[in-house]
C-alpha cells in the first residue's frame, strides 16, 4: 500500500502522536513525501508557529503545544537528541545538573553542558545553552527521564566537585558554597563517591567542599574527604581562585583562606 504523505501543517502533532522527537532531513522529506531541499521550505510556516524548531543545523524536534508559546521545549528535553545528531558525548553539569538534583538555591541563567568537543553556544527557545570542552568520559553520569527518553546528568558527586572545580561557571565562591552545602543534604551525596573521583579533579576542588561542609553544611562524615585532600599534596590550594594564594592557610584542608566565604543558608 502506498503511503500518504503526512502535511506539513500537521506533521508537528502527528511526530509526537507516534512518539517521535527527532527529525533528519531525510527523515521528514520522507515524511512530507517531498524533496530534501523542500523540507525547509514546506515547515516554514509552522516553525513560525513553534511547532517546529532545529536547534542544530539538520535537526528538526517538533515541539509539544505546552510549550509552543515558549519557542521550544525545555533544554533538558532536547538536549540528548542535539548531541546525539552530532556525535558528541555529554552531560548536563554545574548549576544545571544541580537544579535538577534539587540542590540549586537559585534557578541557573544558562544550561550548562560538558562535551567532548567545541560546540557553539546558542539560544533555542527560553535556554541559553553554554557548552564546556571536559573529559566527559570519566564522569559519572545518571540517567534523567524525559519526555522523549533520558539525559545525561552529572551524578551528585560529581556536581558538588564539579562546581568545586570551577568557581567561575558556578557563580562565585559564595554561591558555589551554598550549592555544595544543599548537594551534601541530598541522600544520594556520600563521602566515598566524592573520594573515588578525587584523581579526576584538582586537588583544589576536593579541598574546597571539605572545608565549606565543615564550616558551612550539615554533614558529618569528613574524614574520607580530608584524608584524600591531606594525600593531594602538600602545596595549599586556594579557597576562592581569583584571589590570590594569600591569607591564612587551614591546615586540615590545606587552603589559603583568601576571602571571607558568605553563602546564602
Amino acid at each position: 500500500m502506498e503511503r500518504v504523505a503526512v502535511r506539513a501543517s500537521e506533521s508537528a502533532d502527528w511526530a509526537l502522536a507516534h512518539g517521535r522527537s527527532a527529525f533528519t532531513v531525510g527523515d521528514l522529506a520522507e515524511l512530507l513525501q517531498v524533496p530534501a531541499d523542500q523540507v525547509r521550505r514546506r515547515l516554514n510556516a509552522p516553525a513560525r508557529r513553534n511547532e517546529w524548531i532545529m536547534p542544530v543545523r539538520g535537526l528538526w524536534v517538533p515541539v509539544p503545544p505546552e510549550y509552543r508559546t515558549w519557542g521550544a521545549p525545555p533544554g533538558l528535553e532536547i538536549i540528548d537528541a542535539m548531541m546525539g545528531y552530532l556525535d558528541v558525548d555529554y552531560y548536563v553539569g554545574w548549576l544545571s545538573a544541580a537544579a535538577l538534583h534539587g540542590a540549586a538555591h537559585q534557578a541557573p541563567q544558562v544550561f550548562q553542558v560538558a562535551v567532548t568537543r567545541h560546540v557553539r553556544d546558542r539560544a533555542v527557545g527560553r535556554t541559553r545553552f553554554e557548552f564546556a570542552q571536559r573529559d566527559v568520559e570519566q564522569i559519572p553520569r545518571a540517567q534523567f527521564p524525559t519526555r522523549s527518553g533520558t539525559a545525561q546528568v552529572s551524578t551528585v558527586a560529581a556536581t558538588a566537585l564539579d562546581i568545586a572545580a570551577d568557581i567561575r561557571r558556578a557563580g562565585g565562591i559564595d554561591n558555589a558554597a551554598t550549592v555544595i552545602c544543599e548537594l551534601a543534604e541530598l541522600d544520594q551525596f556520600r563521602a566515598q563517591d566524592v573520594v573515588r573521583l578525587a584523581d579526576v579533579y584538582p586537588a583544589a576542588a576536593l579541598r574546597r567542599i571539605g572545608y565549606l561542609l565543615e564550616r558551612f553544611g550539615d554533614f558529618e562524615d569528613l574524614e574520607q574527604i580530608r584524608r584524600a585532600a591531606q594525600a593531594a599534596g602538600a602545596t595549599p590550594s586556594r579557597l576562592d581562585p581569583l584571589g590570590q594564594a594569600s591569607g591564612p592557610v587551614d591546615e586540615a584542608w590545606l587552603v589559603y583562606v583568601n576571602r571571607k566565604v558568605e553563602p546564602d543558608l
